[in-house]
């Protein structure tokens, strides 16, 4: 009988959340974003890119952490990736980079059908 094969360890350092965003816009997990090192102020970028939301540190920034330390999506970003009040979200964080990857459903849709698509031989998953 042949031997499972074992998933290879993880090497990286990547940390993630799962988080609704709500109708203003806030994203209310403060554990990836305080893995960050971003406090309430903290200036940041944000923009999308391939239909993901890039959030970078950026001392210039228009955008912040608020107060209470969540991470607000302007409604412009909400637009351009057709997010909706309760969508959730997953939160890729590279601490040693500074950055924050936020993927929409329909990122996630696209990466999942993909992935189930190679698995089980091609074709729709």
């Amino acid at each position: 009988m042949p031997l499972p094969v074992l998933p290879t360890p993880r090497a990286g350092t990547m940390v993630y959340g799962l988080a609704a965003i709500d109708s203003s816009g806030r994203i209310a997990d403060r554990a990836v974003i305080r893995t960050l090192g971003w406090n309430p102020g903290t200036r940041l970028h944000i923009r999308e890119g391939s239909g993901v939301i890039v959030v970078r540190l950026d001392g210039q920034g228009v955008f912040t952490v608020t107060g209470q330390g969540h991470l607000h999506l302007p409604a412009a970003v909400r637009h351009w990736c057709g997010l909706t009040a309760g969508d959730r979200l997953l939160l890729a964080a590279n601490p040693a980079d500074g950055l924050l990857v936020v993927h929409p459903p329909a990122a996630l849709d696209a990466m999942v059908v993909a992935v189930h698509a190679d698995l089980l031989g091609g074709g729709q998953a």
